[in-house]
């Protein structure tokens, strides 16, 4: 590769950062919330119209596999939206933390093999319009709010301080 334009160290940046969030930031909180739980409390819900951390972690794969490998890696996309909501059987937690983990795998091979110079290019994810920054921001943020709110139902679940400072 040729000295990289400006734009491109700024879009380089920026990939590296989302890719930072998701599997070194995110998931291992996230990890560490499963661990205080049992699968019982994985699906456990304050009612009927929230969600339990178990139907979080199907909706966050499905999302990343939409958004990302799908949207950005041209993937075939074969989410189904309103199945990761409607799960109320129980998939044990390491199921779900394994498709997670997968997920972001697939993620993070898509995320590193990115032409940088295609940032402001605009793809068309779930009915939207949007570039590809927009897509790998949208994943991020979407994670972010996802991911706190399962630390909260499992500090209330468990009760107890998650030591994310020793991670």
């Amino acid at each position: 590769m040729t000295d990289p334009t400006s734009s491109e160290k700024i879009s380089l940046a920026f990939i590296q950062s989302a890719r930072h969030f998701l599997g070194n930031d995110y998931l291992p909180k996230i990890e560490r919330c499963l661990d205080r739980l049992t699968d019982k409390q994985v699906w456990w819900r304050p009612n009927e119209e929230s969600n339990s951390i178990g139907n979080l972690l199907l909706h966050l794969s499905g999302n990343v596999r939409q958004w990302i490998v799908s949207g950005l890696g041209g993937e075939s996309d074969q989410r189904l939206r309103d199945q990761e909501f409607a799960q109320r059987e129980e998939i044990s937690r390491a199921e779900l933390l394994e498709r997670l983990r997968n997920a972001l795998s697939e993620v993070d091979r898509v995320l590193s093999q990115l032409d940088l110079s295609q940032m402001l290019e605009r793809r068309k994810i779930q009915g939207m319009e949007v570039t590809t920054l927009e897509a790998v921001f949208h994943v991020t943020e979407h994670f972010s709010l996802h991911t706190g709110q399962i630390i909260l139902i499992t500090k209330l679940l468990a009760a107890s301080d998650l030591h994310f400072y020793d991670l």
